[in-house]
């Protein structure tokens, strides 16, 4: 095993969905999304070639999903020393931001700033949503599965804004359906947990824990789903595959090791990148080893410049290596409410909360469910991930019920001048 190879064992943590995504994006310049049928009810993607204005805006948003994902996976991992942690950044990322399509004032405005939205408001916003949402959808293709679903679930007693539904329409192919949010939530969650488990091939099963939808408080809730299965440009051989030694935050353990080589390499600020294509050249997995040194427990993340750098060198790099990658099964459920505020988005979930984009009756945000799955082998890869996002309601109030089931006086009067027009006594109301 080459010394490459030794250190490129030590990789534990894998960002998911926003470096692989921004990395593939950045890698095909002028992309011709092919014509086949959309996933869930999308509409064809189109043909055409991406323009130069759309390539710059695809890669502001990449960038923007990667800022904010590092900045998650940080505080993710100082919460979890030690941990493995997976997560996708774009899942969080389409069901918060569909969110933000209904935020207003200054909810908006800190939502904005933590998502790393390029554009915040307006056409350029729409224009990019939409974009990015078909280039999503061109992933799949011929060794790359890769299909998406958004939903927005509402309590069929409240009335959602027209205009917000046409704009998840637009921006994310989001279609509404009703659920009992508020009169029988544990039927609303058995639904919403079946649509994201049929949406994942039953990967992530019980997105929703039992209990998390509160008695008469949530009217609506967005849903993100997402599912991947890649394989290799030049899959590992099984025969290669050897256990070795690993070095984890609590002491030596033994990792299954898959070997091979060929790959591209570039090195930036003590930072190691190998690249992992997936069929089609399309989608890249970047295998991302810090500098030697440091601590062991916490994740070591590349700035944002850094992860640029190490991108763009390997699509130029003729550097090539062996590789002993780590086969990995991850999976993880995080509820993010804490980590979210810790960000900056603690205006979405307080009391002055402002979605009123959404409906007059839309309070906050009253919780974020996220899950994912990665496993990395010797054919390729399978991920999936989803979100959901709970906007609480201000139209249910509990209410006390006076029951007249004992005698009891009517009077009928006119409210300007008190002058009573009827008055009755009723000591029996099943008498004539």
């Amino acid at each position: 095993m080459t010394a490459i190879s030794r250190r490129a064992a030590a990789l534990t943590t894998v960002l998911l969905a926003g470096v692989l995504i921004s990395a593939g994006a950045t890698a095909c310049s002028a992309t011709k999304p092919e014509h086949r049928p959309a996933p869930h009810g999308r509409p064809p993607v189109s043909s055409a070639v991406l323009t130069a204005s759309q390539l710059s805006t695809l890669r502001a948003y990449g960038a923007g999903d990667s800022a904010f994902g590092l900045n998650l996976l940080s505080t993710l991992c100082r919460t979890q020393p030690g941990s493995n942690v997976v997560l996708s950044p774009v899942s969080l990322e389409t069901g918060l931001g569909m969110a933000y399509l209904g935020a207003r004032g200054a909810t908006a405005t800190a939502m904005a700033k933590v998502l790393h939205l390029p554009a915040a408001t307006g056409h350029d916003l729409a224009m990019g949503l939409r974009a990015r949402s078909a280039l999503l959808a061109s992933l799949n293709r011929p060794g790359v599965t890769f299909t998406t679903s958004n939903r927005i679930w509402a309590d069929p007693s409240l009335v959602t804004n027209s205009s917000y539904i046409a704009a998840l329409r637009a921006g994310y192919q989001a279609g509404l359906t009703n659920a009992p949010l508020l009169s029988d939530p544990q039927r609303a969650l058995r639904e919403i947990n079946a649509a994201i488990a049929a949406d994942t091939r039953g990967h992530i099963k019980d997105l929703l824990p039992s209990g998390s939808i509160p008695p008469q408080t949530i009217g609506w809730v967005l849903t993100d789903a997402l599912y991947l299965n890649a394989a290799w440009k030049t899959p590992f051989e099984h025969a290669m595959t050897a256990a070795g030694p690993f070095a984890a935050p609590s002491g030596r353990v033994t990792a299954h090791y898959l070997n091979g080589d060929g790959f591209t390499m570039a090195t930036s600020s003590g930072w190691t990148a190998v690249s992992l294509p997936y069929k089609g050249n399309r989608l890249a997995m970047l295998a991302l080893l810090p500098p030697a040194g440091g601590p062991a427990r916490t994740c070591r993340l590349p700035g944002l410049s850094t992860l640029g750098t190490l991108t763009a060198s390997l699509a130029t790099s003729r550097a090539q290596t062996a590789i002993a990658l780590p086969k990995v099964s991850l999976a993880s459920s995080e509820s993010l409410r804490g980590v979210l505020t810790t960000l900056g988005m603690g205006a979405a979930f307080g009391p002055g909360a402002d979605f009123s984009g959404i409906s007059p009756k839309a309070g906050g945000i009253g919780f974020v469910q996220h899950a994912a799955t990665l496993k990395v082998a010797e054919k390729g890869t399978v991920a999936s991930a989803a979100t959901a996002i709970g906007i609480t309601s201000l139209a249910v109030r509990v209410q006390h019920t006076v029951s007249f089931d004992r005698p009891y006086l009517l009077l009928l009067r006119d409210s300007m001048t008190g002058e009573p027009l009827m008055l009755a006594w009723v000591a029996n109301p099943a008498q004539g």
